[in-house]
C-alpha cells in the first residue's frame, strides 16, 4: 500500500499547491528534514497517500509527520479517522502543533529522532 494513492487526489494535483505554498511551521521544519539531515532518512513533504496528503513522510521507516495549526481544534474527528488509516497502513504519525516547531524545534526534531531510530530494525 506504500505511496498508493486515489485517483481523485492525483487528479486535483492539490499536492502540488500545497507544495508551493507550506505554511511558515512546514517550511521551517522542512529545513531540518530535507536532504536526509536526519538518519539519512529521505522525507518526502505534501505525499499523496490514499485519500490525503501529508505533510512529510519517511517511507522507508514509514514515518509521517504532521503539523497542526488552530484549524485542527475543530478537525479532531477527521485527524483521528486519517491517523488510524495510516496506522492501518503500518505508519506512526508523529502530530505537532506549529507552535511547537518555533518555541522548540529540538524537542519537535528529538522526537522524529527517537521514533526514526525505533522504526530502524521494524521493517
Amino acid at each position: 500500500m506504500q505511496g498508493q494513492t486515489n485517483k481523485k487526489t492525483r487528479a486535483e494535483k492539490r499536492q502540488r499547491v500545497l507544495r508551493k505554498t507550506l505554511t511558515d511551521a512546514e517550511s521551517r521544519l522542512w529545513q531540518h528534514l530535507r536532504q536526509q539531515q536526519i538518519e539519512n532518512c529521505k522525507f518526502r513533504r505534501q505525499h499523496p497517500f490514499g485519500d490525503y496528503i501529508l505533510d512529510f513522510v519517511c517511507l522507508e521507516r514509514k514515518v509521517v509527520v504532521e503539523l497542526d495549526g488552530s484549524q485542527h481544534l475543530d478537525a479532531t474527528e477527521y485527524d483521528d479517522k486519517r491517523t488510524r488509516f495510516l496506522e492501518q497502513a503500518g505508519y506512526v504519525v508523529l502530530r505537532f502543533w506549529n507552535n511547537a516547531v518555533f518555541e522548540n524545534p529540538e524537542g519537535v526534531l528529538e522526537v522524529i529522532l527517537r521514533t526514526l531510530n525505533g522504526r530502524a530494525n521494524l521493517l
